[in-house]
């Protein structure tokens, strides 16, 4: 069974990882570009910081050299530096907590989500449950994404990254995640998506999905899971609500 949908696009976004990729993958929800945004910032305070630090590192060299200081100095504190240097990274620490606490909110709000799947992590494939369109004829949605081979790889698809079913998955919708294990440790995560969660056996846990643009959108389990951890990628596509109902229809035929 193959229920992928293709949609051609005008123009290429980077969903997928590249060969020696330097960077984030194009953001396609609010939560990923608000990770991006954040690394951004965090940077800048980075690279002032090291700067500064040269910057004293070499004046000090330059000033306590015994050509430059033959006699050294006998002051072994000073108030004012000493509350410098320790209220100065404290204000740094709470600038960066500011929308560091607010992203880490976004990431675990849920906002009365229209579409709920559930992902099942195997040793080594993932599952998926569509349950919100069962009935009573019918147990929902549900089906497995293996990987394709690379002796079956058409032109254009991914080496270890194409699946024989994609998760098809409505944009400008909020989409809730659950997602477990049958086995042992696994982790769902797709780059683009912003979305990294473990798969507990016996446990559920849950993420939530904006996805702000169609796309096809690739990721692998990022939890060390046994032998074939590196064959159970993830494929996520992203279509119109049009195409998802059409979709939705077809799969529950």
């Amino acid at each position: 069974m193959n229920n992928n949908i293709y949609i051609p696009l005008s123009f290429a976004f980077a969903d997928a990882a590249e060969p020696w990729q330097f960077g984030f993958q194009d953001p396609a929800t609010p939560v990923m570009q608000g990770l991006i945004n954040l690394h951004h910032d965090i940077f800048a305070f980075m690279v002032f910081i090291l700067l500064f630090v040269v910057w004293m590192l070499a004046r000090t060299v330059q000033k306590f050299h015994h050509t430059n200081n033959p006699v050294a100095s006998k002051i072994i504190h000073g108030t004012e530096i000493e509350i410098a240097w320790t209220s100065i990274p404290t204000l740094i620490l709470m600038i960066i907590a500011v929308p560091s606490f607010a992203l880490l909110y976004c990431t675990d709000e849920l906002v009365d989500p229209s579409v709920t799947i559930k992902a099942v992590g195997h040793q080594w494939y993932w599952s998926y449950e569509y349950s919100d369109y069962s009935n009573d004829d019918s147990g929902g949605i549900d089906f497995t994404s293996y990987m394709i081979p690379e002796d079956e790889l058409e032109l254009g698809q991914l080496r270890l990254l194409e699946v024989d079913n994609r998760v098809v998955l409505p944009i400008q919708t909020h989409i809730r995640v659950i997602i477990t294990s049958a086995d042992v440790l696994h982790s769902w995560a797709v780059p683009s998506l912003g979305v990294k969660c473990d798969a507990v056996p016996g446990r559920l846990n849950q993420t939530n999905i904006f996805l702000k643009r169609e796309g096809v959108f690739y990721g692998q389990c990022s939890e060390l899971c046994g032998a074939n951890h590196g064959f159970m990628p993830i494929v996520v596509e992203g279509v119109p609500m049009k195409l998802y109902n059409n979709w939705i229809a077809e799969m529950s035929a």
